[in-house]
């Protein structure tokens, strides 16, 4: 029997390699947006990462991209402030969302992310899918669930993303995947396959950039 929300397959050998020249080829920081008015053009596929504060969302995309420093990498919660764009080729956006929940930031900052992120999910119809990084060793806190009930408002795809994979034993591994399976069950806007992460290790990531490479 199938189970419910199985692992993502690895691509096949041509999926693999669309997606890897497609991450090889020019991937540069466009902006950073603070209000609706400043999102560029829809011209283009986009897919977004959202995760709580410190779930490693900068530190996968630059594993992604395959490049250091493309998303700064902080180890204080909330350091992003804004809607990062970057853009992949000619063909595909990359957003990096504001981290939710748990923020070093006055609280009215932190009430200005929530409502530029709420009003972007609702809003965005170049959108394909949003990626809901969900910390390994913890499985889906309560904070991850506000998101997924958002996404599942705004009636957009959201796939949850394993991140820090290496840092969990394989024999704690399926108690965090039936865990975060019983969450993702709740939710409608949930796309059915879990992707595993570790941008340490490299586990994931050409499946991850596949299943990006295909949402054109």
């Amino acid at each position: 029997m199938q189970l419910p929300f199985p692992l993502a397959e690895e691509p096949d050998d041509a999926a693999r390699e669309a997606a890897r020249k497609l991450f090889a080829g020019e991937v540069d920081f466009l902006k950073g947006v603070v209000a609706m008015d400043g999102l560029p053009p829809d011209d283009r596929a986009e897919v977004c990462f959202a995760g709580r504060s410190n779930v490693g969302k900068s530190t996968l995309i630059n594993a992604l991209t395959g490049r250091k420093g493309i998303a700064r990498a902080s180890n204080t919660p909330g350091r992003t402030q804004e809607i990062n764009y970057f853009t992949l080729a000619d063909s595909h956006y990359l957003v990096d969302l504001p981290g939710y929940g748990f923020a070093n930031a006055p609280v009215a900052v932190v009430e200005q992310w929530q409502r530029l992120l709420k009003q972007y999910l609702a809003g965005r119809v170049s959108l394909r899918r949003a990626f809901v990084l969900i910390d390994a060793r913890h499985g889906v806190k309560p904070v991850d669930d506000e998101i997924m009930t958002l996404l599942d408002r705004a009636a957009v795809t959201f796939q949850a993303v394993l991140t820090k994979a290496d840092k969990v034993k394989l024999k704690d591994r399926e108690k965090v995947l039936d865990q975060v399976r019983g969450a993702l069950a709740k939710h409608p806007a949930a796309y059915p396959e879990l992707v595993l992460t570790s941008s340490e290790k490299g586990d994931g990531i050409a499946t991850l950039r596949a299943i990006i490479a295909g949402l054109g």
